[in-house]
């Protein structure tokens, strides 16, 4: 049964709370593409390596999201805080086939907090 790019996000967000890489590569087409500033990285291996480094970057993060929907897309602004440190500048992208993530762009900056 096909999903919805929505249920998928919730989903994906949920698993994300686990840590749990394999269901949250799960999420995800055998084929994913994503595109991240250290390169470019495909199926469910390169999802468990960017999004483990992700979470090991960010333990036990406080995160705001804020997704806007629109035809099979979704581009999601984030901040997120430990803390020692702060992304304040995260945007994905993520591109939907079939129920799952086909394709996704990853950009955030990690900093040392200061206040």
């Amino acid at each position: 049964m096909s999903r919805t790019p929505r249920e998928v996000f919730a989903d994906h967000g949920a698993r994300l709370g686990t840590g749990d890489l394999d269901h949250i590569a799960g999420n995800y087409t055998e084929d994913a593409v994503l595109i991240t500033p250290d390169g470019e990285f495909r199926g469910h291996d390169g999802v468990r390596r960017v999004i483990g480094r992700l979470l090991a970057d960010l333990p036990e993060a406080e995160w705001q999201l804020t997704p806007q929907f629109a035809d099979g897309i979704l581009f999601l602004r984030w901040t997120a805080a430990t803390g020692t440190h702060r992304v304040a500048d995260g945007t994905d992208t993520f591109v939907f086939r079939d129920g799952l993530i086909s394709a996704q762009t990853v950009r955030y900056t990690l900093s040392n907090r200061t206040d």
